[in-house]
């Protein structure tokens, strides 16, 4: 197959209208070249640990790992195992790869299907992957699939398509991982020993362990006592082990943790209470409202930790986990079946923030999928407090529309300082320059449209289109030694 070349349109996600078109444009010629600064995300580190890893089939890049591609398949009735997602145990196929006929079947049925994705994120995503990342310009269907399939496996197999190498055509300055609280780090130690240059930082995530009620939690309680050396029978116990390995991940270059929850509730426990709460779930007794207590309680720890030891605190709120259980016990989380909630935060969150909120050491960046909550509650708690800044849109919010209801419900009262820029948040790593091309250019637009209302002039807009694709990201995860 000898594609056409690449023919992505040069004004796309520009505004319509001629006159902020233009301004749009040269707004995002300011930005369009500037190196990616990924501070939160979930690629895996292995990728990059070894000089000679690979991403394996097309199949396995684009489809098996990126639950925004195979929830859309699903939703029109197609089988994850027919995708090559297997079932995570006594399933047929069991753990294996899969064969070659397999995974091409599974790219055959994506490519039948490529009408499910029109006017969606990830339809952009992938034209921007095929195109530039490929070379491909035809857009993938029915009749093509195979040859297309045939290219990209071609592509992959050539040492400018590594990991490491795509890494550097990037552009990539950094990149953060989000690593489980007991992992040892092993191939963020790879990393350091190979003496490769690019710059790949660990975060610290303790969910498995603060949420009493998540899958698996007992065996992550387990890990985490074996990571250091002791067993685990008291909260004190427990938060003494979250902050020896915060120290670790901190001596392997992480910046910052990153917490989910689906409700941003915090107070705290007396001692007593918290130690009968962690007892329960060792027995496996714990009750959902002692679960949502004792992790409220160990927030406002781990922000004290912040405080102390100046790691970054992301919280993400808003999400009901695994919302279809027999999806989740033939296949494991995050199969796609996570929903949004409304989320409350002014006063959830007061008790954590009248013991931290006025203290700058905190850096508390805060997400939801609850777009309601950011003209109501995000941006006047950022707007308030020094310890607060807003992550960007995040997951379902992360589109061309998303981004500008985000700007526009919080920049007037929260301002573009309280705003901890951009961050991609994929574990499908050939799509990051795509989403943070899409952000600067609706970024761009955005802005272009405060021009021609006369809200700023062009010079300042481009002082700001440059903080939303660059500066504020590092001011917020404190990067660059920026405060």
């Amino acid at each position: 197959m000898t594609p056409p070349q690449p023919s992505l349109a040069a004004d796309r996600f520009l505004p319509p209208d001629p006159a902020q078109r233009r301004i749009a444009r040269t707004l995002y010629a300011h930005v369009a070249d500037l190196p990616i600064v990924s501070p939160h995300g979930h690629v895996d580190p292995r990728l990059l640990a070894e000089p000679d890893a690979t991403f394996g089939t097309p199949t396995e890049l684009f489809i098996i790992p990126d639950h925004y591609v195979f929830r859309m398949l699903y939703s029109q009735g197609v089988a994850l195992e027919s995708l090559g997602i297997r079932p995570r145990s006594g399933g047929p196929g069991g753990t294996d790869r899969g064969t070659e006929q397999e995974h091409r079947r599974a790219w055959q049925i994506f490519a039948d299907h490529q009408a499910l994705f029109r006017g969606t994120p990830s339809a952009a995503w992938f034209t921007h992957e095929l195109s530039e990342v490929f070379g491909i310009g035809e857009p993938l269907g029915s009749g093509n699939a195979q040859a297309i399939y045939d290219e990209i496996e071609a592509r992959l197999r050539q040492p400018a398509f590594r990991p490491r190498a795509l890494f550097e055509r990037f552009r990539i300055e950094v990149l953060c991982t989000t690593d489980d609280a007991a992992d040892p780090l092993d191939a963020h130690g790879a990393l350091r020993d190979s003496g490769w240059s690019g710059d790949v930082r660990p975060t610290f995530r303790p969910d498995g362990v603060v949420n009493l009620g998540a899958p698996g939690w007992r065996d992550r309680l387990d890990a985490l006592s074996a990571a250091v050396g002791r067993e685990i029978t008291t909260t004190a116990g427990l938060i003494g082990a979250l902050e020896d390995r915060r120290a670790y991940f901190r001596s392997m270059g992480a910046v910052a943790t990153d917490h989910g929850a689906e409700t941003a509730y915090t107070a705290p426990l007396e001692p007593l209470e918290a130690d009968t709460i962690l007892r329960h779930a060792l027995l496996g007794r714990v009750s959902e409202d002692e679960a949502r207590r004792y992790t409220g309680h160990l927030l406002i720890e781990l922000a004290r930790m912040s405080v102390e030891d100046g790691l970054v605190m992301q919280l993400h709120v808003g999400s009901f986990r695994n919302h279809n259980r027999p999806l989740f016990e033939r296949f494991g989380p995050d199969m796609g079946a996570d929903i949004p909630v409304a989320a409350e935060f002014t006063r959830n969150l007061r008790p954590l923030l009248d013991r931290f909120g006025n203290d700058e050491r905190l850096r508390l960046i805060l997400f939801t999928l609850d777009e309601s909550a950011y003209a109501r509650e995000l941006a006047p708690l950022a707007g308030h407090y020094p310890a607060l800044r807003l992550g960007p849109p995040w997951w379902f919010h992360d589109s061309l529309n998303g981004i500008a209801r985000y700007l526009d419900a919080v920049t007037e009262t929260a301002g573009l300082a309280n705003l901890a820029g951009f961050n991609d948040d994929t574990r499908a790593f050939c799509s990051i320059p795509a989403r943070h091309d899409v952000w600067r250019r609706a970024t761009a637009g955005w802005l272009a449209g405060l021009v021609v209302r006369h809200v700023v002039d062009e010079a300042t807009a481009g002082e700001m289109a440059v903080d939303l694709a660059d500066r504020l990201a590092r001011r917020a995860y404190r990067l660059d030694g920026a405060a």
